[in-house]
């Protein structure tokens, strides 16, 4: 081989080798570096699954408009879904009467899945036990009742403070010494107010005697304008009631006389006669029983009974008229701090009766089950209490 063939030889093979350099160097600029697989994304925990609000259903006796009773439960009922939210819902039926239809209403609330259902009458009583009784896992609340079920308990409110408080204004307000009540239902309830009323009175005026006519009804509006009436033509001139509707309050408007709101603030009704509304508040025990439904610590069973009074937040005295003396409205404030703070007893001794037996004896304080069971009239009371031995 010749010079010139080895050199031809040489070239050719350097030529080859920066030709693969230059190549393996054209690969490694256009090679592109892989991404790093993305990590899997963290799995999503699945919401829990919001809970069914509770169902809560009412049974009125009278209408929600009737400015009294029912009006006063369902604006407790109303302080239930302003408390709660989205957590309850509530409804009601008004009207439901103290007979077998309170049974059908109340048995219908159960089937529509109401877990805690309220009865707002003494004639509730024996148709909720039965419905209770067929329902073990619903939640029964009677008002002013005393018999109770594992599943069925109830409650009520001291309105005769409210009542003594009453009093203690009319037996000031009154220039005849004449007061008059319409009583409702002669029940222990409607007794023991009818009595705290005069007791009040007495507490500022001794003099004063007290007369009654009974409508035998909760809410009717022209058997209580027509009670009220007989009472102002026997010459009572300051009116007291233990019926749900403004009727009282309006008769004593018209005829010039002096009246008060009951269970709920009635001033609008008749703002010449208005002298105070002794009212309920049924909005602290409905939250109370609502919570213990939803967190499970609600319970029932024999003596399961709430009783509240103003130590509670449930019974006050509202809207004094501007005219009643201000020793008296002091000493309003007086009972009401007394009862607040369990210094002052209402039913304390002695207290006799009409015929002059001592019902409490001097220094002794009644308790709830005499208070329970209450059948006659204090002194100053004119009169029978009907069925009464």
């Amino acid at each position: 081989m010749t010079d010139l063939q080895k050199r031809s030889l040489l070239k050719a093979a350097a030529l080859t080798a920066v030709a693969a350099v230059a190549a393996a160097a054209l690969v490694g600029c256009g090679k592109k570096e892989e991404p790093a697989p993305a990590p899997a994304p963290a799995p999503v925990a699945a919401e829990p699954a919001k809970p069914e609000p509770l169902k809560i259903a009412f049974a009125y006796v009278g209408p929600v408009g009737d400015g009294g009773w029912t009006f006063a439960h369902d604006n407790g009922r109303k302080a239930l879904e302003k408390e709660f939210g989205d957590k309850i819902t509530t409804s009601f039926v008004e009207n439901v009467p103290e007979s077998a239809d309170a049974e059908r209403v109340l048995r219908d609330m159960a089937g529509q899945g109401n877990k805690l259902i309220f009865g707002t009458t003494f004639g509730y009583m024996e148709p909720m036990l039965k419905v209770a009784a067929d329902n073990a896992g619903i939640k029964f609340e009677h008002a002013t009742g005393y018999k109770q079920l594992e599943n069925m308990r109830t409650y009520d409110s001291r309105t005769y403070e409210g009542a003594y408080m009453a009093g203690v204004i009319a037996g000031q307000m009154t220039q005849t010494n004449t007061l008059g009540v319409v009583g409702s239902i002669p029940i222990p309830e409607v007794i023991r107010n009818i009595n705290a009323f005069t007791l009040g009175a007495q507490s500022s005026n001794p003099k004063v005697k007290t007369k009654v006519v009974w409508v035998n009804g909760w809410f009717d509006p022209p058997k209580e304008t027509e009670a009220a009436t007989s009472l102002i033509n026997g010459g009572a001139d300051v009116l007291f009631q233990n019926t749900d509707s403004p009727a009282v309050l309006k008769t004593a408007e018209a005829k010039g006389k002096r009246a008060f709101g009951w269970d709920s603030d009635m001033t609008a009704y008749g703002p010449k006669a208005h002298l105070a509304s002794a009212v309920i508040n049924w909005g602290p025990y409905y939250i109370q029983a609502t919570k213990e439904a939803l967190d499970g610590s609600w319970k029932a069973g024999a003596g399961a009974h709430a009783w509240w009074g103003v130590k509670e937040g449930a019974i006050d005295i509202v809207s004094i008229a501007e005219d009643v003396p201000a020793e008296t409205k002091a000493k309003v404030e007086e009972v009401k701090k007394g009862l607040l703070e369990g210094s002052f007893a209402i039913w304390k001794g002695p207290i006799t009766d009409n015929t002059g037996k001592v019902q409490v004896a001097k220094d002794s304080v009644a308790d709830d089950q005499f208070l329970g069971g209450l059948n006659f009239y204090v002194k100053g009371v004119e009169g029978k209490v009907p069925g009464a031995k």
